[in-house]
Formats: structure tokens, C-alpha cells, sequence
């Protein structure tokens, strides 16, 4: 998929989350009880739309940069890549915050994808032995490596379980496409 297709599917995706974070504040955070709550069966299903949901303008804000320009360079794979390895991504994050976060805590927000997203990013040319996705890899890393300490428990309120899962839903996925070679 070119750039320019690629920019538009994902800034509908980004008006997508603007709009429910505004659905959310506009209702009193209606939409929050739909995050991700630690072992408790019910929640489950959430580990899907928590993804999607925010705490508030200032964590959708920081998210949304690096989730447009990650999944665009993902799109450019095509969709079926982009649906597989987002899926792997949420399953996989939202699996480690279910199991691993604290009882009581609530977890919502994209920066598991956006991680898991990176990590795909970084780490498939290794696998591809492509050199243009290696080099893609290697500019990610300069650009938003900073954000790979995120997987450490280091600042309460950010889910470090959603970061890490992320990170190794990408390189599964990374690993498991090492057949794919860039049309």
C-alpha cells in the first residue's frame, strides 16, 4: 500500500480515537469501564476496545503521533500484514496487563500497540533479511527508541505490562512473518 493511502486509513483511525475520547469526557469517562481490569473473567473482552480509550486528552495526545506514524509504516505492508500483526499486539498486551497488572487497577490506551507496533518495526528486517526494512528499523530506533524504557515498572500510572506485552506481540509477529519480503 502507497504513503498516501496508507496516511488516510490510519487518520481515520485517529479520528476514530479522538472522537470516542470525546464521547468519553462528554458522558463523564462512560467509556473507561471498558478498560482492561486484572483477572477478573468479565473483563476480558476489553482487552479489544481498551485499545481503543484514553484517560483523558493529554494520554490520547501522547499517543497519537507515534500511533499514526507507526501504523502507517505498517499499512505499507498492506492490510493483511497491519490486521495480523495488530491483532497479535492486542492479544498479547492485553494478556499481560490481565495477568500481570495490579488487582484493582484499570488499564486503557493504544501505547501497547504503538509499542507492539515499534518492536514489530525494529526488529522484522532482521528476520526479512531486508535491508530497507533493516534500515527502517534502525531509523525507528533513533527516533522512538527513548520510548523502549517503557517496559520497565518505572512511573505508577503507566502500564508498563501493556508496553512489554506490546513489545513481545511485535516481535512475534516480526519473528513469525521472517517469509515476508516487502512487494
Amino acid at each position: 500500500m502507497g504513503l498516501v493511502p496508507a496516511g488516510v486509513a490510519m487518520g481515520v483511525l485517529v479520528v476514530v480515537l479522538w472522537v470516542l475520547e470525546g464521547v468519553d469526557q462528554a458522558t463523564d469517562n462512560a467509556l473507561d469501564p471498558y478498560g482492561i481490569e486484572p483477572r477478573q473473567l468479565d473483563s476480558l473482552d476489553n482487552v479489544f476496545y481498551a485499545p481503543w480509550l484514553h484517560g483523558g486528552y493529554a494520554h490520547l495526545v501522547s499517543n497519537t503521533v507515534p500511533f499514526f506514524v507507526l501504523g502507517v509504516i505498517v499499512l505499507m505492508d498492506g492490510w493483511g500484514r497491519w490486521l495480523r500483526t495488530s491483532l497479535v499486539v492486542v492479544l498479547v498486551s492485553g494478556a499481560a496487563v490481565w495477568l500481570f497488572s495490579p488487582p484493582g487497577s484499570l488499564t486503557l490506551g493504544a501505547s501497547g500497540v504503538v509499542f507492539g507496533w515499534l518492536t514489530y518495526l525494529m526488529v522484522r528486517g532482521f528476520y526479512s533479511r531486508s535491508p530497507g526494512q533493516v534500515a527502517t528499523g534502525v531509523v525507528l530506533f533513533l527516533f522512538y527508541g527513548g520510548l523502549l524504557w517503557g517496559v520497565l515498572p518505572t512511573d505508577a500510572g503507566i502500564s508498563w505490562q501493556a508496553h512489554a506485552g506490546g513489545a513481545l506481540g511485535g516481535l512475534l509477529t516480526a519473528r513469525s512473518a521472517r517469509g515476508h519480503r516487502p512487494d
